[in-house]
């Protein structure tokens, strides 16, 4: 039997159990949720670098914004006020738009 010890998506265990399958799991505190979603966005982050194909990238994209969600419920704010925080930083600092890659700055 596998061993996985991660965070999954929440239908996962029904789709275990629809195969046949059993399986042991449990809740994750709140606290315990951040470690983990924090563990997994990086799993997700290393999937999307060894993308590839377009399809591919934008799937992992959209795992790392699932667990951005999970991330803000978790912290119990929305996503109005994460995007506020992105529009500010953005307006301050800019976005990445040009694609600016800096290779060093001179003391």
């Amino acid at each position: 039997m596998p061993i996985y010890n991660k965070l999954v998506r929440d239908n996962i265990l029904e789709i275990i159990k629809a195969e046949g399958l059993s399986y042991k799991a449990r809740i994750l505190t709140p606290d315990e949720l951040l470690v983990e979603v924090k563990a997994k966005m990086i799993e997700e982050a290393h999937e999307f670098m060894a993308t590839v194909e377009k399809k591919e990238a934008v799937e992992e994209l959209a795992d790392i914004l699932e667990l951005i969600h999970a991330s803000l419920g978790a912290y119990g704010v929305d996503f109005e006020k994460l995007e506020a925080i992105r529009r500010e930083k953005k307006e301050k600092r800019g976005g990445f738009e040009k694609a600016t890659y800096l290779i060093e700055v001179e003391d």
